[in-house]
This record gives C-alpha cells, structure tokens and sequence, in this order.
C-alpha cells in the first residue's frame, strides 16, 4: 500500500466521524505530516474536539486533552517534580502535554503565561523542568481550538506565538443535509467509540520522513518568497509573513503532494495553502480593519497578482 492509500484511509475513517469536512481532515493530515501544528478557530459545538480524538484514534495515538481556564498553570500542562520524603529525590509527574497528539481547547481562555508554557513544548518538542530536559514522545500534534476574539474573557495570541502554528482553519457549520446525516448517527451509539486504527505509529512516523523526500522545484521556492515578500510589502499590512512562514508553506506543499500521490510540489498547491498558512501570520493596519480587508483577501490579491511559474516537466 503506497502513501496515498494509506493517508486516504485514515482520512475515510475520520469521515466516518466527521461529515462533510474532507478539506478540513486533509489540512489536520497535512499539518501533522509536516510537523506543525494547528490553530483551529471557530464557535463551540461544531465538531473540534470531535476531529482531533478521531485522528487520534485512526493512528493509534495517545490522545490527551487540555482545557484551557483562567486559573490554568503552566505546570498543569508541562508537568511538575514532586518530592518523595522516602527517597529524598524529586521526582517528575508528567503533564498531559507528553503525549502524541494534543487537544489544547479554547487556548485563548487562559493567560499569557500559560499559553506561552504550551507553545514553548510546540516549538522544541521537549519540556524543561528544574534544568532537566525532556524529550515529547513522537510524533506530536497539537490542535488547539480558540473561540472567536469577540467572546469575552479571553486572552488573544500575539503575533509571535501565533507564528508558531503551521496552520489556521475553520471548521464552520455544517450544511441542513450533513446535520442531518449527523443527527442519523448519533440516534443509536457514539460514532467515535466504534473507530479503530487504520495506520500504526511507526507507519506515520515513516510517513512524515517521506514528506521530506517530495522535491520542491527551485521555480517554486522561489514562488513562495515573493509570495511572503509581498505580503510586506502591502500598504494594508504592518506585520507580514516572515522566513518561518515561508518554510511553513513549503513544508505544507510537500505533505500536500504527498496526499495527492505525487512527490512534487505544483504551484496549485502553494495557492491552496497560502491563505491557511498566511491568514493567521498577517497584521493588519487600522485602515485594513476600517475598510472591512481581511488577511484571507489581502493573500488572494498577492496570489491574483504574482507570476506562477512555468513548471517544468519532471525529470528535465
């Protein structure tokens, strides 16, 4: 079975869970492939939580979920060293960030600090805990869920931590023919106690090694850098994509090429990726908000006015 059968099989068993958001199983795959991460916005209640114990399950990871309050320690997500009076030793209690796959839900209910304790495990993949160091079991995958910015009592990410995701999604509400089919399935029994792994953990780490194998044109890198020099470029803009966007949006193209059975990346699929791996990283001026510009349109005017490249024959 090559990479795409398998990729497409955990992906038809997510679906057995979620109804109706290929585009939406396809970017998780994507994002965990590439060993990012993602922030998944949307209002509560549209399956969030749902997506991410399904692709646990389809993988046979070790799922762990951290809900996000006020009152939330950075220690309650990293770990803690307790001393044992028998031995005379610390010892370290894990937190439920040690695992694979990670439910970090509503991140932006809880503090600055706190926010910054998960995202600091993001980016090494490894905790430090009285000067030890520990390494994240592999692979690791975060999705971390927020609730819109106009709800209150929470804690907006900053710039620079939001760089820290590979991607940013929405989910959005089902169609009245797919909540129905929802409704249909869940009148008997939960759908997600009756999925099984599809794929192994080993299969999957084997998977993200092939994604650095996909070839990436020079014409392509290239593409990608005068994408996110251009979005520094617009009026509208004060913060734009930086180098860690760019390398974002290739790494996302090869895992990309990858589901779609190809170890090239085309210029299709920088375009499909760029308002995912752009939208979040883009800080608008005052005046873009005034005059009602999002990220999502400020990335497909750039991607409307830059050149594709010719791409050449595989192989030449």
């Amino acid at each position: 079975m090559n990479a795409k059968e398998r990729l497409e099989q955990v992906i038809d068993n997510i679906e057995k869970v979620i109804i109706g958001k290929r585009n939406i199983v396809e970017l998780s795959m994507v994002a965990m492939l590439s060993h990012g991460h993602v922030l998944l916005e949307d209002v509560p209640g549209v399956g969030k939580t749902m997506l991410v114990r399904a692709l646990a399950k389809s993988v046979g990871a070790d799922f762990k979920r951290i809900q996000f309050t006020p009152d939330l320690l950075p220690s309650d997500v990293v770990g803690v060293s307790i001393y044992n009076p028998k031995d005379m030793e610390f010892h370290f209690r894990p937190g439920p960030i040690m695992g694979n796959i990670i439910l970090a839900d509503e991140i932006n209910r809880t503090s600055p600090k706190t926010q910054s304790s998960l995202l600091e495990a993001m980016e090494e993949a490894s905790v430090t805990i009285d000067g030890v160091t520990m390494q994240i079991p592999k692979p690791f995958f975060v999705m971390a869920t927020q609730n819109p910015i106009e709800y209150e009592g929470t804690y907006p990410l900053p710039e620079a931590q939001l760089d820290r995701f590979l991607l940013k999604i929405k989910m959005g509400y089902p169609t009245p023919k797919e909540e129905m089919e929802v409704l249909n399935r869940a009148r008997s029994a939960a759908p997600i106690e009756e999925l099984t792994s599809v794929i192994s953990l080993n299969e999957l780490l084997e998977l993200q090694e092939q994604v650095k194998t996909i070839k990436v044109d020079e014409t392509i890198r290239s593409y990608i850098v005068d994408l996110s020099r251009q979005t520094r470029q617009d009026s509208y803009v004060y913060l734009g994509v930086s180098p860690r966007g760019s390398i974002a949006l290739m790494k996302a193209s090869q895992a990309y090429a990858l589901l779609r059975g190809r170890d090239y990346v085309t210029p299709d699929d920088v375009q499909y990726l760029a308002k995912f791996v752009f939208g979040h990283r883009i800080m608008l001026r005052s005046e873009a908000r005034y005059d009602g510009i999002t990220a999502e349109e400020i990335t497909e005017r750039i991607l409307a006015k830059t050149r594709v490249p010719v791409q050449r024959l595989v192989g030449q």
